[in-house]
């Protein structure tokens, strides 16, 4: 080949190169756009375990994305009320909100399903409804009415139930109590004569610390602890049968979700269920040493007496039926989750509630 004939065509091929290259770039720029959101948490950010678990999302998700789409958390307050959250993402005041759905039942009950029902599913359950029992899917078409589109986003396991400044012998010594109590445990309880009241973490120890209200919930040990409850209220009872496995949510605008590329969609998918994860096994880990500590520090631990779950469990299931007859968007859900419960509970009390009552009845024993 001739020498120049060759060196032409390899500069020709070169400037077609360069001349190409630049045309990648919008591309690639298109299928991994710099997106920046905003998230408010409904949760201050000295509860470390609940707060962190937004953290943990997002540092997943920049990473995952070598941080072209990232997540700023905001604490609650610092944009918007805690209680707001959703408010804020439906408005698209911010594009993301890490909450619990149970919030905002006052809209419509419905929203119970995404978090906790009294009596309903443990942690275990609760996962295997929303990501493989079509339980996520629900959610999501309920929530299309508000603008809004998750994911799940940690779950504490079963919690606690609650701190009471007088010890609770039978369903009785419950009529008058003010409660601060979230969700629908609330509306439950008010059947056995509670008087639930909403206030939002950050105030809770000052009511109880100045006899507002007579007792509280919140999540468990380590939370708890934190907050200070038992300086004020020595009763500690278990355990919150209104959150066997409350499981927290990921919030997103629904139109700022769908614009998002398809890789970014699973990245975020990808880190919402780490941060999932991450979040039950830290509560797991601490509240090891937290009740251990509260003991120490003169706590009671107490078992609800037998007739205060009959009476719950009873006035949760007329509530549960009242509402399939008179709410379409309960029924939707209500009806497959009853089954999925049913089949559920079945199945958990061949191996895991056998293998659980026997190994901790041993240990119980000393052995």
């Amino acid at each position: 080949m001739d020498r120049r004939i060759f060196l032409k065509g390899a500069a020709t091929a070169g400037a077609g190169a360069a001349v190409a290259a630049p045309l990648a770039t919008p591309a690639i720029a298109q299928s991994a756009p710099a997106v920046k959101w905003r998230l408010t948490s409904s949760f201050p950010k000295s509860l470390d375990t609940i707060f962190g678990t937004a953290e943990v999302m997002s540092k997943a998700l920049s990473e995952a994305t070598d941080g072209r789409f990232e997540i700023q958390v905001f604490p609650a307050g610092e944009l918007v009320p805690g209680p707001q959250a959703l408010d804020a993402v439906q408005n698209a005041t911010v594009e993301a909100a890490h909450t619990a759905s149970y919030y905002y039942i006052g809209k419509d009950p419905t929203f119970a399903f995404a978090t906790a029902l009294p009596f309903g599913l443990n942690a275990r359950q609760q996962n295997a409804w929303l990501y493989e029992g079509g339980g996520q899917e629900l959610i999501n078409d309920f929530y299309a009415n508000y603008n809004v589109s998750s994911l799940p986003g940690g779950n504490t396991g079963v919690q606690m139930g609650g701190w009471f400044r007088s010890e609770i012998k039978s369903v009785k010594d419950l009529e008058g109590v003010k409660m601060r109590i979230g969700g629908l445990g609330g509306k439950i309880l008010v059947a056995l004569g509670v008087v639930p009241q909403q206030i939002p973490g950050g105030d809770i120890y000052p009511a109880l610390e100045k006899g507002t209200i007579d007792a509280t919930e919140w999540v468990g040990p380590y939370d708890d602890e934190k907050l200070g409850f038992y300086q004020v209220a020595k009763h500690y009872y278990y355990p919150g049968f209104w959150e066997g496995g409350p499981t927290l949510h990921f919030m997103f605008n629904k139109a700022k979700y769908e614009e998002l590329p398809a890789s970014y969609k699973a990245a975020l998918a990808n880190a919402a269920a780490l941060a999932n994860t991450i979040m039950m096994a830290r509560y797991d880990v601490k509240n090891l040493t937290a009740i251990r500590s509260l003991v120490g520090k003169g706590v009671q631990l107490h078992a609800f007496p037998r007739d205060v779950l009959d009476a719950a469990y009873d006035a949760s299931f007329r509530y549960y039926e009242d509402q399939a007859a008179t709410n379409p968007a309960w029924k939707k859900i209500y009806e497959p989750w009853k089954t999925f419960r049913k089949e559920s509970y079945e199945w958990f009390r061949v191996a895991e509630y056998s293998f659980d009552s026997y190994v901790y009845a041993q240990q119980a024993a000393g052995r």
